[in-house]
């Protein structure tokens, strides 16, 4: 009986039930937008965090690099000396530097590792490469770029080179080239921290625990292109022939590193024995992160740690803005929208009942009892939620598809911390390649969890059951001689 009268009064009332619908499909259509679009901007934020930090590290540990001494220029010197004799004279010089904070002892890594908490440790060492050559006419060339120093090489203690200046000649022409570069000596006996772990081999293969101290790369994507450079080749630096022996995608974004490199021979490269630059940790929990960090900063002075949390308050951009908005106004929007609905829902319900006085007058003089009566006009209202309800997911999925589809792009601009390189503990790069990796671009994707699906159903049923129980109250309320007098 209640199946079949509840079928015929929906029929009956197809327009209003329809009304009721669309309120409700409105409101939960808004809060599965903007819960996917939130969780996307989330995903995109761990993109960002991914790409500086690499996967599976929880903080990373780094020294605030010193200020220059006194009578540093802090930047170095390529002198070039081209013979008076010769009509042209084609030279080529590397400066390998440490890039970021100061250069950490080996023994630092050994000392994180043995603090409560620390599951698993690796140090790294971020250098930038800034290689000049070209040909000399007659006279006297000087590029200046960075830190001062002698020979082609830099120690530990040479800063980063913050620009590419342009060449000073004397006494003669010049034409030549400076390019920069980052190389990042990776500790190959564990690759699921540091530089090298977020991104995977797309051709050739990474490092064995065999090679510490071998002559060989692994190559970004983008360097290798730009370079062409291909698996099998070489790849000389300061003088060093490696063999090219894997191509690096990043997991997500620009790669931060040109080059990879054994730690031992990135080391030797910048005459850094038995330093590091960052040292990537790893917690035994998620929740110990903030007690590890301050057990670091205790146990081991001098030192800078940073957590994926520090570095995602550095994150900025329209990325950082369009979260904020998602997070704080999209959120209250749904909200406000949602009991709105509801609250429509309930009014067109209670007014529905209103207008079927004779109805329920009649089935009450007929012998049916109050709550029987409120029963069938909370079971109609739960229908009228419940596709609400189905309306309402298919027009966020419709959303959420389009938002997908589009990939409109926002930008994520990168702050430092602290001790780290160029956009973050884990960055590098060279002076020229600075300014894009601090600008990141990520596409927004929108993506609907089931979780969501989930509260969509039961924010349905939450809106028919309130549509119900004010309209089971007005029905609950009437009484058979309501039913006469509307006949009147």
């Amino acid at each position: 009986m209640f199946g079949i009268y509840l079928k015929r009064e929906l029929g009956r009332r197809k327009k209003a039930a329809l009304v009721i619908a669309l309120g409700l499909a409105l409101g939960i259509a808004l809060v599965i937008t903007v819960n996917s679009v939130s969780a996307g901007m989330t995903q995109a934020q761990d993109k960002v965090l991914k790409s500086l930090y690499g996967l599976g590290t929880d903080m990373t540990v780094t020294k605030t690099r010193s200020a220059p001494t006194s009578g540093s220029s802090g930047r170095p010197n390529f002198q070039f000396d081209a013979n008076s004799n010769d009509s042209d004279d084609t030279q080529s010089s590397d400066r390998v530097t440490t890039q970021g904070g100061q250069a950490l002892a080996s023994s630092v890594v050994t000392k994180v590792a043995a603090q409560k908490g620390v599951s698993s440790v690796v140090g790294a060492l971020t250098l930038n490469v800034t290689k000049v050559d070209g040909s000399f006419t007659q006279g006297k060339a000087q590029s200046s770029g960075g830190n001062t120093g002698n020979g082609g090489q830099g120690g530990p203690g040479g800063g980063s080179s913050g620009s590419t200046a342009a060449p000073q000649v004397q006494g003669g022409g010049a034409n030549f080239d400076v390019n920069s570069y980052s190389v990042a000596g990776v500790d190959v006996t564990d690759q699921t921290l540091g530089p090298l772990a977020g991104s995977k081999i797309t051709t050739g293969k990474t490092f064995t625990a065999a090679q510490t101290n071998a002559k060989v790369a692994v190559v970004s994507k983008a360097y290798a292109k730009e370079n062409s450079l291909k698996v099998g080749k070489t790849l000389t630096i300061s003088g060093t022939k490696y063999t090219v022996i894997g191509i690096a995608t990043p997991d997500s974004s620009e790669s931060t590193t040109d080059v990879y490199l054994p730690l031992k021979q990135a080391q030797t490269l910048a005459d850094a024995k038995n330093q590091v630059t960052t040292i990537y940790v790893k917690a035994t929990d998620s929740q110990q992160i903030d007690s590890v960090k301050a057990a670091i900063q205790k146990n081991i002075s001098g030192t800078t740690v940073t957590t994926s949390a520090d570095l995602a308050e550095t994150v900025s951009g329209s990325l950082s803005t369009a979260s904020d908005l998602a997070t704080s106004v999209g959120k209250w929007l749904s909200i406000a929208v949602l009991v709105a609905a509801f609250l429509v829902a309930a009014l067109l319900t209670s007014s529905a009942v209103s207008r079927r006085v004779r109805e329920f007058g009649t089935l009450k003089a007929l012998g049916w009892p109050s709550r029987r009566v409120t029963r069938q006009v909370v079971g109609e209202s739960i229908v009228n939620g419940l596709l609400g309800g189905a309306l309402g997911i298919g027009l966020g999925l419709a959303a959420a598809y389009t938002v997908t589809a589009i990939s409109p792009k926002l930008t994520a601009q990168l702050g430092n911390t602290g001790g780290g390189g160029a956009g973050g503990p884990g960055g590098g790069g060279g002076p020229g390649r600075q300014a894009t990796q601090n600008t990141m671009e990520i596409a927004l994707s929108a993506p609907v969890s089931m979780t969501t699906i989930a509260l969509a159903v039961g924010l349905a049923v939450t809106g028919g059951l309130i549509a119900g129980a004010m309209g089971g109250w007005r029905a609950s309320r009437m009484r058979p001689a309501d039913a006469l007098r509307s006949v009147s």
